[in-house]
């Protein structure tokens, strides 16, 4: 967290001299967000190879950290594919607006609704890390009942969470598009959509709590495929169809996206609501098990360097 704030310390000025200072317009804030990434990882090694508290998770390179690689992932994978075909079915209705009629103006709200979206997205995705962490530490040390209890207090965070930010982008709607055009038009036409991207985001929150849930049982191949077919199967057809069939413009490629969410968010609770989490933890206790015998092997041998 420290490591994050510092880098956030760090983008903010950057960014304002690269864009206003030095002449690059965008690819000033494109250059100030890959600098500030790079910051972040300096940091991040400097406090791994520095921090007390890593000494013992970091015991130098050796063939032994390629050991459960492939067990490793198995799990990464699907994990990373889970993210990938959210983020770029966004970005796909972000091309498609490109093909509207006005498409600057179009293009330009999609953009700012994206943008958005991401932002607020960090909040839910941070909890859904949270919930995950939690379901898979319960199930590991085989406590279902535990994990249920933390499923159950976590929904009622992501309800919250989702209803009050939702609101606060309605309640500021017509102000909202100020903060990055002063064209009126686009203005006037993100505060159009922003009750469907507040839609979009309570939507979202549920997803995360399922896919957090998802995550901890270790279910990442059949969550990445129901995200496959949520977003590239439903909600991208429904988004074409909608928007060039029936001309509903910009409405029509979120009208889209709350389809696809709506798809998701059902399967997923499905598979969660079905499972037996007494089964799932000890499944989740054998990996465990595996892990530790792993790592008993890894600490009798040296490293190539510590």
């Amino acid at each position: 967290m420290l490591s994050a704030a510092a880098t956030v310390l760090f983008h903010a000025p950057a960014s304002w001299v690269l864009v206003h200072k030095t002449g690059l317009g965008y690819k000033g804030a494109a250059l100030a967000s890959s600098i500030s990434y790079w910051v972040n990882v300096l940091l991040l090694a400097f406090y791994i190879k520095l921090s007390p508290a890593c000494k013992q998770t970091w015991s130098g390179f050796s063939k032994d950290a390629f050991h459960g690689l492939v067990v490793f992932l198995k799990l990464a994978v699907p994990s990373a594919t889970m993210i990938c075909f959210e983020y770029w079915a966004f970005e796909a209705a972000v091309i498609l607006s490109g093909l509207l009629p006005n498409p600057k103006l179009v293009t330009s709200s999609m953009s700012i609704g994206l943008n958005t979206c991401s932002l607020i997205y960090t909040i839910t995705f941070g909890l859904e890390a949270a919930i995950s962490t939690r379901v898979s530490n319960e199930l590991g040390a085989g406590n279902p009942g535990a994990a249920r209890l933390a499923i159950s207090v976590m929904a009622v965070i992501f309800t919250m969470e989702g209803l009050a930010v939702g609101l606060t982008l309605i309640f500021l709607r017509n102000i909202w598009g100020q903060a990055y055009s002063k064209d009126k038009e686009v203005v006037a036409h993100v505060a159009s959509i922003i009750p469907l991207i507040s839609a979009v985001h309570l939507l979202d929150a549920f997803q995360c709590l399922f896919s957090g849930i998802v995550r901890g049982c270790g279910w990442q191949k059949i969550c990445a495929i129901i995200d496959l077919g949520s977003f590239y199967i439903a909600g991208i057809p429904i988004a074409v169809l909608l928007t060039f069939k029936l001309h509903l413009g910009g409405k029509g490629l979120w009208t889209g996206i709350i389809c696809a969410l709506v798809v998701q968010v059902a399967l997923l609770a499905m598979l969660t609501f079905r499972s037996d989490f007494n089964r799932e933890a000890e499944k989740a206790m054998e990996r465990v098990h595996g892990i530790a015998e792993l790592q008993e092997g890894m600490t009798e041998s040296k490293g190539w360097f510590s």
